[in-house]
């Protein structure tokens, strides 16, 4: 019945920018938090950024003023725009959606979402 996708990866030099899109189908309404998570080879997958239903948002600090992140209305596109690539931020994205009312004010974890895209890749070169 859900279906998120991921799109907008590639490959791009330092100081680049992307922009991540999430497409999100049949997402409950009660769903309220989405997010975005990246994950590197043979590393723990971690939290990029997060959105509830009211605009809030949460960044993990090494993106702080370099990416962000926003939605439309109907939980239906998710967006992560990031600008100032850096190499340390090549990873496997991911999109997730958490079905509870409201995301976490200030922790980014992985184990909180319960539906997750299939990921799309950014390789940053320097």
């Amino acid at each position: 019945q859900v279906q998120l996708v991921e799109s907008g990866g590639g490959s791009v030099q330092a100081g680049g920018s992307l922009r991540l899109s999430c497409a999100a189908w049949r997402i409950p309404v009660n769903w309220r938090c989405l997010g975005w998570f990246r994950q590197r080879s043979e590393k723990e997958r971690e939290g990029v950024a997060t959105i509830d239903y009211r605009g809030l948002t949460l960044y993990t600090d090494s993106v702080k003023d370099r990416f962000t992140v926003s939605k439309v209305a109907g939980n239906n596109t998710l967006y992560l725009q990031m600008n100032n690539l850096e190499p340390e931020d090549t990873a496997m994205y991911y999109c997730a959606a958490r079905s509870e009312r409201f995301c976490s004010p200030n922790t980014l974890n992985p184990g909180d979402f319960n539906f997750w895209g299939q990921g799309t890749q950014v390789t940053v070169s320097s």
